[in-house]
């Protein structure tokens, strides 16, 4: 895992996020937080699932601290999330641009839940948290949907297909 790589996974996460949240800043408050379905119940609490790991992993790596883990209630509305969002987004990318090929070989360490100690090498707990938000937003995209919003499709060769200006099909 290079850092080219990472920087590639997480272009491709914002850039799907971006296409979510073109769909979730239109949704009521009410479908916002609606418990539909899922490990997480709504879209804000999957969608705070999901920007909470990443920020987590960044901050366990390195890059600033998250704090707490973030609690869906401090993000009532869609333009909430999608602001913090874009902060983290922001904090990732500095931070990526700043590692050295032999950072990510390096372990971090860290505890788990239980506060048992962790260690792995950064390029790959980072590779983690890209992964762990490409399975996440296809939850989304099905609850989503469930409200009768189509977000459209987000999969890895429509990202490589846009960035080409070409169809994917």
């Amino acid at each position: 895992m290079t850092r080219q790589d990472l920087e590639g996974l997480f272009d491709y996460g914002y850039w799907a996020n971006q296409r979510l949240f073109a769909v979730i800043a239109q949704l009521t408050q009410e479908e916002f937080t609606r418990s539909i379905a899922g490990s997480y119940g709504s879209i804000r609490n999957t969608l705070v699932h999901i920007l909470s790991a990443e920020a987590g992993w960044l901050d366990r790596c390195g890059g600033p601290k998250r704090g707490p883990r973030l609690k869906p209630e401090d993000f009532p509305t869609p333009e909430s999330i999608i602001q913090a969002w874009l902060r983290v987004e922001a904090s990732l990318r500095d931070f990526l641009a700043t590692l050295q090929e032999d950072d990510l070989t390096r372990d971090a360490e860290y505890q788990n839940d239980r506060g048992e100690p962790r260690r792995m090498p950064r390029g790959e707990l980072m590779q983690h948290a890209a992964i762990h938000g490409v399975h996440h937003r296809g939850q989304v995209a099905l609850l989503l949907r469930s409200l009768g919003h189509a977000p459209g499709n987000f999969d890895l060769i429509f990202y490589h297909a846009d960035r080409r200006g070409i169809p994917a099909f």
